[in-house]
């Protein structure tokens, strides 16, 4: 019942606003098309501002990442602004953290030119040898923390002075 007030409500707040010249239904929905139209450089500027401000932040996945920033430029594609893959390409390497420079540099040494399904499919073994190398990171540093312990008891004892540590020896 709420909806077809609010339709209702709707109508007569265009009808108001549209002239009463228009007599049928056609023109009614013409001169409604007219008030509803995208502007079209607007979305493109958007679009692009989306695309080449997006960075990618080593959380979620990357073939997803990927293909978010294609979804962008396919939307781009429909409103007659048309990137070529190639460009495309550059723009996902250049959206990656500083962890991917290796991967960047292997990339521009390299005399061909890589494919969308190509760039995803390297960027997803690069993204799980990443992970892999973090892990290994994540178990030496496990393994210091007795060390880091008996050093941190030693500065302790070295900032409580001398007098504190002649009470302690006396006890």
């Amino acid at each position: 019942m709420s909806l077809i007030i609010i339709k209702s409500g709707i109508l007569e707040a265009l009808r108001g606003a549209i002239s009463k010249e228009i007599t049928n239904a056609k023109e009614f929905l013409a001169e409604i098309e007219k008030r509803f139209v995208k502007n079209n450089k607007a979305e493109r500027s958007t679009l692009l501002q989306s695309l080449i401000s997006m960075k990618y932040k080593s959380k979620g996945n990357i073939r997803e990442y990927i293909m978010e920033m294609s979804h962008i430029v396919s939307k781009l594609k429909g409103l007659n602004l048309e990137l070529s893959d190639d460009l495309l390409v550059h723009l996902v390497l250049i959206s990656l953290p500083t962890q991917f420079n290796q991967f960047k540099v292997s990339y521009n040494c390299q005399k061909e030119k890589w494919s969308l399904n190509e760039l995803i499919s390297y960027c997803v073994q690069e993204e799980e040898r990443l992970k892999q190398d973090r892990t290994e990171v994540a178990h030496l540093v496990s393994t210091f923390k007795d060390k880091g312990k008996k050093k941190m008891n030693e500065y302790e004892a070295a900032s409580k002075g001398p007098a504190q540590k002649k009470q302690k020896e006396d006890k």
